[in-house]
Protein backbone atom coordinates (compact mmCIF):
# COMPACT_ATOMS: atom_id res chain seq x y z
CA UNK A 1 0.00 0.00 0.00
CA UNK A 2 1.14 3.51 -0.70
CA UNK A 3 2.51 5.33 1.99
CA UNK A 4 -0.22 7.08 3.92
CA UNK A 5 0.01 10.77 5.40
CA UNK A 6 -3.23 12.62 7.32
CA UNK A 7 -3.41 15.95 7.86
CA UNK A 8 -6.20 17.55 10.23
CA UNK A 9 -7.22 21.04 8.99
CA UNK A 10 -8.15 22.38 13.02
CA UNK A 11 -7.23 25.93 12.81
CA UNK A 12 -10.70 27.37 13.06
CA UNK A 13 -11.71 30.01 15.18
CA UNK A 14 -15.48 28.98 15.53
CA UNK A 15 -17.13 32.55 15.98
CA UNK A 16 -20.57 31.18 15.83
CA UNK A 17 -19.79 28.94 18.29
CA UNK A 18 -19.85 32.02 20.76
CA UNK A 19 -17.32 30.77 22.94
CA UNK A 20 -13.43 31.39 24.20
CA UNK A 21 -12.95 27.47 23.33
CA UNK A 22 -11.30 26.70 20.40
CA UNK A 23 -14.12 24.84 18.05
CA UNK A 24 -12.52 21.68 17.73
CA UNK A 25 -12.34 21.02 21.49
CA UNK A 26 -15.71 21.40 22.03
CA UNK A 27 -17.43 17.82 23.14
CA UNK A 28 -19.41 15.28 21.55
CA UNK A 29 -20.45 11.89 23.57
CA UNK A 30 -18.02 13.36 26.31
CA UNK A 31 -14.92 13.74 23.61
CA UNK A 32 -13.02 16.74 21.75
CA UNK A 33 -14.50 16.85 18.25
CA UNK A 34 -10.99 16.44 17.00
CA UNK A 35 -10.29 13.91 19.70
CA UNK A 36 -12.87 11.56 17.19
CA UNK A 37 -11.51 12.43 13.96
CA UNK A 38 -7.85 11.68 14.89
CA UNK A 39 -9.66 8.41 16.70
CA UNK A 40 -10.61 7.79 13.05
CA UNK A 41 -6.91 8.90 11.50
CA UNK A 42 -5.53 6.96 13.71
CA UNK A 43 -7.65 3.57 13.10
CA UNK A 44 -6.15 3.70 9.25
CA UNK A 45 -2.32 2.92 10.45
CA UNK A 46 -1.08 6.20 9.17
CA UNK A 47 2.93 6.77 8.63
CA UNK A 48 2.45 10.55 9.79
CA UNK A 49 -0.58 12.61 11.40
CA UNK A 50 -0.31 16.33 11.00
CA UNK A 51 -2.90 18.56 13.05
CA UNK A 52 -2.98 22.46 11.97
CA UNK A 53 -3.86 24.18 14.51
CA UNK A 54 -3.95 27.89 15.05
CA UNK A 55 -6.82 29.64 17.52
CA UNK A 56 -5.82 28.38 20.95
CA UNK A 57 -3.36 26.52 19.83
CA UNK A 58 -1.64 25.60 23.07
CA UNK A 59 -5.21 24.57 24.17
CA UNK A 60 -5.81 22.31 21.45
CA UNK A 61 -2.05 21.01 21.80
CA UNK A 62 -2.66 20.30 25.62
CA UNK A 63 -6.09 18.97 25.22
CA UNK A 64 -4.93 16.32 22.99
CA UNK A 65 -1.73 15.30 24.23
CA UNK A 66 0.19 13.12 21.88
CA UNK A 67 3.56 12.86 20.99
CA UNK A 68 3.30 10.77 17.93
CA UNK A 69 1.11 13.92 16.62
CA UNK A 70 2.91 16.73 13.85
CA UNK A 71 1.89 19.87 15.06
CA UNK A 72 1.77 22.66 12.21
CA UNK A 73 0.61 26.07 13.23
CA UNK A 74 -1.28 28.43 11.12
CA UNK A 75 -0.83 31.82 12.66
CA UNK A 76 -3.06 33.44 10.52
CA UNK A 77 -5.83 31.85 8.96
CA UNK A 78 -6.09 32.54 5.50
CA UNK A 79 -8.16 29.56 4.06
CA UNK A 80 -7.96 25.82 3.87
CA UNK A 81 -5.13 25.87 1.08
CA UNK A 82 -3.26 28.09 3.39
CA UNK A 83 -3.67 25.43 6.50
CA UNK A 84 -2.83 22.75 4.44
CA UNK A 85 0.36 25.02 3.10
CA UNK A 86 1.51 25.20 6.95
CA UNK A 87 1.65 21.30 7.01
CA UNK A 88 3.25 20.77 3.78
CA UNK A 89 6.86 20.94 4.87
CA UNK A 90 6.22 17.87 6.95
CA UNK A 91 4.40 15.85 4.18
CA UNK A 92 6.53 13.17 2.47
CA UNK A 93 7.44 13.63 -1.32
CA UNK A 94 5.45 10.63 -1.80
CA UNK A 95 2.96 8.64 -1.45
CA UNK A 96 -0.53 10.12 -0.38
CA UNK A 97 -2.11 12.17 2.02
CA UNK A 98 -5.46 12.35 3.13
CA UNK A 99 -7.08 15.82 4.52
CA UNK A 100 -9.20 15.47 7.38
CA UNK A 101 -11.48 18.28 9.28
CA UNK A 102 -11.19 18.64 12.39
CA UNK A 103 -15.02 19.76 13.01
CA UNK A 104 -16.52 16.75 11.21
CA UNK A 105 -16.17 14.30 13.62
CA UNK A 106 -18.82 11.61 12.79
CA UNK A 107 -16.63 10.57 9.89
CA UNK A 108 -16.57 6.63 9.62
CA UNK A 109 -13.14 4.25 9.25
CA UNK A 110 -15.16 2.08 6.68
CA UNK A 111 -16.31 5.62 4.29
CA UNK A 112 -12.14 6.91 4.79
CA UNK A 113 -10.90 3.12 3.96
CA UNK A 114 -13.11 2.98 0.78
CA UNK A 115 -11.85 6.72 -0.31
CA UNK A 116 -8.29 5.39 0.38
CA UNK A 117 -8.79 2.86 -1.67
CA UNK A 118 -9.57 4.32 -4.29
CA UNK A 119 -6.39 6.33 -4.62
CA UNK A 120 -2.85 6.12 -6.30
CA UNK A 121 -0.21 8.37 -6.78
CA UNK A 122 -1.00 9.64 -9.93
CA UNK A 123 -4.97 10.84 -9.12
CA UNK A 124 -6.99 13.13 -6.66
CA UNK A 125 -10.14 11.38 -4.85
CA UNK A 126 -12.51 13.34 -3.10
CA UNK A 127 -15.58 12.66 -0.94
CA UNK A 128 -18.60 14.17 -2.07
CA UNK A 129 -22.21 13.43 -0.92
CA UNK A 130 -25.68 13.23 -1.83
CA UNK A 131 -27.66 15.68 0.33
CA UNK A 132 -31.02 16.59 -0.34
CA UNK A 133 -30.73 19.75 0.82
CA UNK A 134 -27.05 21.14 -0.63
CA UNK A 135 -27.79 24.98 0.24
CA UNK A 136 -24.71 26.25 1.18
CA UNK A 137 -22.05 23.46 -0.28
CA UNK A 138 -20.06 23.71 -3.70
CA UNK A 139 -21.39 21.78 -6.32
CA UNK A 140 -19.66 18.47 -7.99
CA UNK A 141 -19.55 18.97 -11.91
CA UNK A 142 -18.53 15.74 -14.07
CA UNK A 143 -17.71 14.67 -17.19
CA UNK A 144 -20.89 12.66 -17.86
CA UNK A 145 -18.45 9.97 -19.93
CA UNK A 146 -15.49 9.32 -17.69
CA UNK A 147 -17.67 10.17 -14.57
CA UNK A 148 -14.10 12.18 -13.32
CA UNK A 149 -14.82 15.23 -11.52
CA UNK A 150 -13.67 18.12 -13.63
CA UNK A 151 -15.14 21.46 -11.31
CA UNK A 152 -15.97 22.09 -8.21
CA UNK A 153 -18.18 25.10 -8.34
CA UNK A 154 -18.86 27.30 -5.04
CA UNK A 155 -22.61 27.91 -4.97
CA UNK A 156 -22.67 31.91 -5.78
CA UNK A 157 -20.33 30.80 -8.78
CA UNK A 158 -23.04 28.45 -10.33
CA UNK A 159 -26.02 28.85 -12.87
CA UNK A 160 -29.44 27.53 -12.80
CA UNK A 161 -28.30 23.99 -14.10
CA UNK A 162 -25.17 23.44 -11.46
CA UNK A 163 -27.79 24.40 -8.58
CA UNK A 164 -29.61 21.31 -9.11
CA UNK A 165 -26.68 19.71 -8.65
CA UNK A 166 -27.22 17.47 -5.35
CA UNK A 167 -23.62 15.71 -5.38
CA UNK A 168 -20.98 18.00 -3.24
CA UNK A 169 -17.79 18.75 -1.91
CA UNK A 170 -17.23 17.54 2.15
CA UNK A 171 -13.54 19.51 1.77
CA UNK A 172 -11.89 15.39 2.51
CA UNK A 173 -10.04 14.28 -0.14
CA UNK A 174 -6.99 12.19 -0.94
CA UNK A 175 -4.35 13.63 -2.81
CA UNK A 176 -0.79 12.80 -4.13
CA UNK A 177 2.03 14.25 -2.15
CA UNK A 178 4.10 14.84 -5.19
CA UNK A 179 0.82 17.13 -6.96
CA UNK A 180 0.64 18.68 -3.64
CA UNK A 181 4.48 19.84 -3.28
CA UNK A 182 3.53 21.18 -7.09
CA UNK A 183 0.63 23.00 -6.50
CA UNK A 184 -0.22 23.67 -3.25
CA UNK A 185 2.85 26.66 -3.46
CA UNK A 186 0.84 27.83 -6.61
CA UNK A 187 -2.54 28.87 -5.19
CA UNK A 188 -3.34 32.31 -4.93
CA UNK A 189 -6.14 34.34 -3.30
CA UNK A 190 -7.41 36.61 -5.80
CA UNK A 191 -10.83 36.48 -4.47
CA UNK A 192 -13.51 38.60 -2.51
CA UNK A 193 -12.04 36.71 0.47
CA UNK A 194 -8.82 36.88 0.20
CA UNK A 195 -8.11 33.47 1.21
CA UNK A 196 -6.19 30.54 -0.34
CA UNK A 197 -9.00 27.54 -1.42
CA UNK A 198 -7.92 24.32 -1.44
CA UNK A 199 -10.70 23.33 -3.82
CA UNK A 200 -8.67 25.66 -6.36
CA UNK A 201 -5.83 22.68 -6.51
CA UNK A 202 -8.88 20.48 -8.14
CA UNK A 203 -8.94 23.12 -10.91
CA UNK A 204 -5.12 22.86 -11.29
CA UNK A 205 -5.12 19.13 -11.47
CA UNK A 206 -7.75 18.84 -14.15
CA UNK A 207 -5.75 21.18 -16.34
CA UNK A 208 -3.07 19.74 -15.90
CA UNK A 209 -4.77 16.23 -17.10
CA UNK A 210 -4.63 14.24 -13.91
CA UNK A 211 -8.23 12.54 -13.18
CA UNK A 212 -10.04 13.31 -10.40
CA UNK A 213 -12.49 10.87 -9.25
CA UNK A 214 -14.92 10.38 -6.11
CA UNK A 215 -15.67 8.67 -3.15
CA UNK A 216 -18.80 8.50 -1.15
CA UNK A 217 -19.93 8.08 2.42
CA UNK A 218 -21.48 5.43 3.79
CA UNK A 219 -23.89 7.70 5.70
CA UNK A 220 -24.48 11.17 4.29
CA UNK A 221 -24.27 12.57 8.01
CA UNK A 222 -21.14 11.11 8.51
CA UNK A 223 -19.55 14.59 6.51
CA UNK A 224 -21.72 17.20 8.68
CA UNK A 225 -19.49 19.96 10.24
CA UNK A 226 -20.11 22.16 13.59
CA UNK A 227 -20.42 25.56 13.30
CA UNK A 228 -22.47 26.29 15.86
CA UNK A 229 -23.70 24.98 19.29
CA UNK A 230 -27.01 24.18 17.67
CA UNK A 231 -25.04 22.15 14.72
CA UNK A 232 -23.26 20.40 17.88
CA UNK A 233 -26.55 19.65 19.60
CA UNK A 234 -27.73 17.78 15.88
CA UNK A 235 -24.60 15.92 15.84
CA UNK A 236 -24.82 14.87 19.34
CA UNK A 237 -28.19 13.13 18.46
CA UNK A 238 -27.00 11.56 15.16
CA UNK A 239 -24.44 10.19 17.25
CA UNK A 240 -25.81 8.78 19.91
CA UNK A 241 -28.84 7.76 17.86
CA UNK A 242 -26.22 5.47 15.64
CA UNK A 243 -24.81 4.35 18.65
CA UNK A 244 -27.67 2.58 20.00
CA UNK A 245 -28.82 1.18 16.87
CA UNK A 246 -25.41 -0.61 17.28
CA UNK A 247 -26.05 -1.70 20.82
CA UNK A 248 -29.39 -2.96 19.91
CA UNK A 249 -28.07 -4.74 17.18
CA UNK A 250 -25.03 -6.48 19.35
CA UNK A 251 -28.25 -7.70 21.70
CA UNK A 252 -28.82 -4.87 24.32
CA UNK A 253 -32.57 -4.32 24.93
CA UNK A 254 -32.60 -0.23 25.21
CA UNK A 255 -36.24 0.76 25.74
CA UNK A 256 -35.86 3.96 23.72
CA UNK A 257 -33.12 4.21 21.18
CA UNK A 258 -33.47 8.34 21.19
CA UNK A 259 -32.78 8.62 25.53
CA UNK A 260 -29.45 6.91 25.76
CA UNK A 261 -26.35 8.87 25.69
CA UNK A 262 -22.97 6.97 25.84
CA UNK A 263 -20.12 9.05 26.38
CA UNK A 264 -17.04 6.99 26.27
CA UNK A 265 -17.09 3.08 25.82
CA UNK A 266 -19.67 0.83 26.77
CA UNK A 267 -19.38 -2.75 26.87
CA UNK A 268 -22.30 -5.35 27.60
CA UNK A 269 -22.98 -8.54 28.06
CA UNK A 270 -25.74 -10.81 27.07
CA UNK A 271 -29.10 -10.35 27.50
CA UNK A 272 -28.84 -6.22 29.00
CA UNK A 273 -31.11 -4.19 29.75
CA UNK A 274 -31.00 -0.50 30.20
CA UNK A 275 -33.91 1.86 30.19
CA UNK A 276 -34.84 5.34 29.62
CA UNK A 277 -32.69 8.61 30.23
CA UNK A 278 -29.50 6.65 31.70
CA UNK A 279 -25.74 7.89 30.75
CA UNK A 280 -22.65 6.41 30.34
CA UNK A 281 -19.33 7.89 30.77
CA UNK A 282 -15.73 7.15 30.68
CA UNK A 283 -14.86 2.90 30.53
CA UNK A 284 -18.33 1.36 31.59
CA UNK A 285 -18.72 -2.19 31.43
CA UNK A 286 -22.34 -4.44 31.81
CA UNK A 287 -21.75 -7.98 32.94
CA UNK A 288 -24.76 -10.38 31.80
CA UNK A 289 -27.98 -9.71 32.51
CA UNK A 290 -27.64 -6.88 34.13
CA UNK A 291 -30.70 -4.30 34.42
CA UNK A 292 -30.33 -0.73 34.38
CA UNK A 293 -33.06 1.39 35.72
CA UNK A 294 -34.70 4.54 34.35
CA UNK A 295 -32.35 8.24 34.82
CA UNK A 296 -29.30 6.08 35.99
CA UNK A 297 -25.43 7.17 35.33
CA UNK A 298 -22.60 5.39 35.04
CA UNK A 299 -18.99 6.89 35.13
CA UNK A 300 -16.14 4.21 34.82
CA UNK A 301 -18.25 1.56 36.54
CA UNK A 302 -17.84 -2.60 36.21
CA UNK A 303 -21.13 -4.15 36.52
CA UNK A 304 -20.98 -7.72 36.97
CA UNK A 305 -23.61 -10.19 35.88
CA UNK A 306 -26.91 -10.38 37.47
CA UNK A 307 -27.02 -7.18 39.34
CA UNK A 308 -29.89 -5.02 38.93
CA UNK A 309 -29.59 -1.16 39.49
CA UNK A 310 -32.60 0.85 40.36
CA UNK A 311 -33.35 4.14 38.94
CA UNK A 312 -31.77 7.57 39.36
CA UNK A 313 -28.55 6.20 40.98
CA UNK A 314 -24.85 7.52 40.30
CA UNK A 315 -22.30 5.22 40.92
CA UNK A 316 -18.50 6.23 39.88
CA UNK A 317 -15.34 4.73 39.60
CA UNK A 318 -16.67 1.56 41.17
CA UNK A 319 -16.96 -2.27 41.03
CA UNK A 320 -20.22 -3.74 41.44
CA UNK A 321 -20.44 -7.58 42.18
CA UNK A 322 -22.63 -10.09 41.24
CA UNK A 323 -26.13 -10.11 41.70
CA UNK A 324 -26.16 -6.56 43.55
CA UNK A 325 -28.85 -4.62 44.18
CA UNK A 326 -28.65 -1.00 43.75
CA UNK A 327 -30.56 1.95 44.34
CA UNK A 328 -33.36 3.67 43.89
CA UNK A 329 -31.60 7.04 44.15
CA UNK A 330 -28.23 5.38 45.67
CA UNK A 331 -25.10 7.53 45.57
CA UNK A 332 -21.94 4.97 44.94
CA UNK A 333 -18.41 7.44 45.12
CA UNK A 334 -14.98 6.43 43.48
CA UNK A 335 -13.27 4.00 45.13
CA UNK A 336 -15.99 1.65 46.04
CA UNK A 337 -16.39 -1.72 45.62
CA UNK A 338 -19.61 -3.76 46.20
CA UNK A 339 -18.67 -7.82 46.88
CA UNK A 340 -21.42 -10.29 45.48
CA UNK A 341 -25.17 -9.87 46.49
CA UNK A 342 -24.77 -6.88 48.57
CA UNK A 343 -27.49 -4.75 48.94
CA UNK A 344 -27.29 -0.53 48.60
CA UNK A 345 -30.72 0.91 48.86
CA UNK A 346 -32.60 4.51 48.59
CA UNK A 347 -30.64 7.22 50.01
CA UNK A 348 -27.69 5.39 50.89
CA UNK A 349 -24.34 7.15 49.90
CA UNK A 350 -21.38 5.24 49.71
CA UNK A 351 -17.78 6.54 48.98
CA UNK A 352 -14.28 4.64 49.25
CA UNK A 353 -15.48 1.52 50.79
CA UNK A 354 -15.67 -2.27 50.25
CA UNK A 355 -19.02 -3.58 51.68
CA UNK A 356 -19.17 -7.70 51.58
CA UNK A 357 -20.35 -10.47 50.22
CA UNK A 358 -23.86 -10.09 51.43
CA UNK A 359 -24.13 -7.63 53.39
CA UNK A 360 -27.12 -4.11 53.30
CA UNK A 361 -27.41 -1.04 53.46
CA UNK A 362 -30.92 -0.75 52.23
CA UNK A 363 -32.01 3.25 53.84
CA UNK A 364 -30.85 6.36 54.26
CA UNK A 365 -26.80 5.82 55.60
CA UNK A 366 -23.60 6.93 54.72
CA UNK A 367 -20.74 5.13 54.71
CA UNK A 368 -16.95 6.58 53.88
CA UNK A 369 -13.76 4.57 54.29
CA UNK A 370 -15.15 1.64 55.54
CA UNK A 371 -14.38 -1.77 55.25
CA UNK A 372 -17.54 -3.84 55.85
CA UNK A 373 -17.20 -7.99 56.16
CA UNK A 374 -20.25 -9.97 54.72
CA UNK A 375 -23.76 -10.70 55.71
CA UNK A 376 -23.78 -7.14 57.97
CA UNK A 377 -27.04 -5.29 57.87
CA UNK A 378 -26.52 -1.37 58.31
CA UNK A 379 -30.41 0.24 59.64
CA UNK A 380 -30.97 3.17 58.55
CA UNK A 381 -29.93 7.15 59.29
CA UNK A 382 -26.65 5.05 60.25
CA UNK A 383 -23.42 7.27 59.49
CA UNK A 384 -19.68 6.63 59.69
CA UNK A 385 -18.06 9.52 61.14
CA UNK A 386 -14.99 9.66 58.81
CA UNK A 387 -13.80 12.83 59.12
CA UNK A 388 -12.09 14.92 62.20
CA UNK A 389 -11.80 18.26 60.31
CA UNK A 390 -8.51 17.44 58.84
CA UNK A 391 -8.07 13.82 58.31
CA UNK A 392 -10.32 10.77 57.02
CA UNK A 393 -10.32 7.95 59.30
CA UNK A 394 -11.63 4.43 58.66
CA UNK A 395 -14.05 2.18 59.66
CA UNK A 396 -13.91 -2.00 60.09
CA UNK A 397 -16.90 -3.55 60.44
CA UNK A 398 -16.60 -7.17 60.05
CA UNK A 399 -18.24 -10.19 59.30
CA UNK A 400 -22.40 -10.58 60.55
CA UNK A 401 -22.51 -7.53 62.59
CA UNK A 402 -26.02 -5.71 62.90
CA UNK A 403 -25.97 -1.84 63.11
CA UNK A 404 -29.22 -0.32 64.35
CA UNK A 405 -30.81 2.79 63.40
CA UNK A 406 -30.01 5.90 63.49
CA UNK A 407 -26.16 4.91 64.67
CA UNK A 408 -23.21 7.16 64.18
CA UNK A 409 -19.74 5.08 64.10
CA UNK A 410 -17.02 7.86 64.75
CA UNK A 411 -13.99 6.48 62.79
CA UNK A 412 -11.22 5.24 63.82
CA UNK A 413 -13.37 2.18 65.06
CA UNK A 414 -13.51 -1.24 64.68
CA UNK A 415 -17.25 -3.69 64.96
CA UNK A 416 -15.94 -6.64 65.94
CA UNK A 417 -17.66 -9.87 64.56
CA UNK A 418 -21.24 -10.73 65.52
CA UNK A 419 -21.77 -7.38 67.55
CA UNK A 420 -25.09 -6.01 67.60
CA UNK A 421 -25.19 -2.02 67.80
CA UNK A 422 -28.46 -0.85 69.61
CA UNK A 423 -30.32 1.54 67.46
CA UNK A 424 -29.38 5.37 68.20
CA UNK A 425 -26.32 4.95 69.56
CA UNK A 426 -22.85 6.67 69.00
CA UNK A 427 -19.97 4.78 68.93
CA UNK A 428 -16.52 5.46 69.78
CA UNK A 429 -15.00 2.88 70.67
CA UNK A 430 -14.23 -0.74 69.39
CA UNK A 431 -16.53 -3.28 70.25
CA UNK A 432 -16.15 -6.66 71.31
CA UNK A 433 -17.46 -9.73 69.46
CA UNK A 434 -20.88 -11.37 69.94
CA UNK A 435 -21.90 -8.79 72.25
CA UNK A 436 -25.07 -5.59 72.37
CA UNK A 437 -23.09 -2.72 72.58
CA UNK A 438 -25.09 0.25 73.33
CA UNK A 439 -23.94 4.21 73.87
CA UNK A 440 -27.06 6.43 74.24
CA UNK A 441 -28.56 8.39 77.01
CA UNK A 442 -30.69 6.94 79.30
CA UNK A 443 -34.77 7.31 78.83
CA UNK A 444 -36.06 9.85 80.85
CA UNK A 445 -40.00 10.75 81.54
CA UNK A 446 -40.75 13.98 83.69
CA UNK A 447 -43.65 13.73 86.07
CA UNK A 448 -45.68 16.75 86.12
CA UNK A 449 -43.90 18.73 83.32
CA UNK A 450 -45.98 21.18 81.08
CA UNK A 451 -45.45 22.70 77.71
CA UNK A 452 -44.58 26.47 77.37
CA UNK A 453 -47.40 28.10 76.16
CA UNK A 454 -47.44 31.27 73.85
CA UNK A 455 -48.97 34.18 75.37
CA UNK A 456 -52.37 35.15 73.53
CA UNK A 457 -52.44 38.96 72.67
Amino acid sequence: MTDLNIVILAAGIGKRMQSSQPKVLHLLAGKPLLGHVLDAARALSPKKVCVVYGHGGEMVQNAINDNEIIWAQQEVQLGTGHALLQALPYLDNEGVTLVLLGDVPLIKVDTLSRLISKATENNFVLLTAELDAPFGYGRIVKNQATGAIQAIVEEKDANELQLQIREVNTGIMVLPNSYLHEFLPKLQNKNSQGEYYLTDIIEMAVKAGVRVDAAHPVHSWEVLGVNSKSHLAELERIYQRDNAKNLLERGVMIMDPSRIDVRGQLVCGRNVEIDINCIFEGSVQLGDDVKIGAHCILRNVTVYSGTTIFPFSLIENSEIGKSCHVGPYSRIRPGTRLYDEAHVGNFVEIKNSKIGMGSKANHLSYIGDAVIGSKVNIGAGTITCNYDGALKHQTIIEDDVFVGSDTQLVAPVRIARGSTIGAGSTITRDTPEDQLTLARARQVSINGWKRPKKNKA
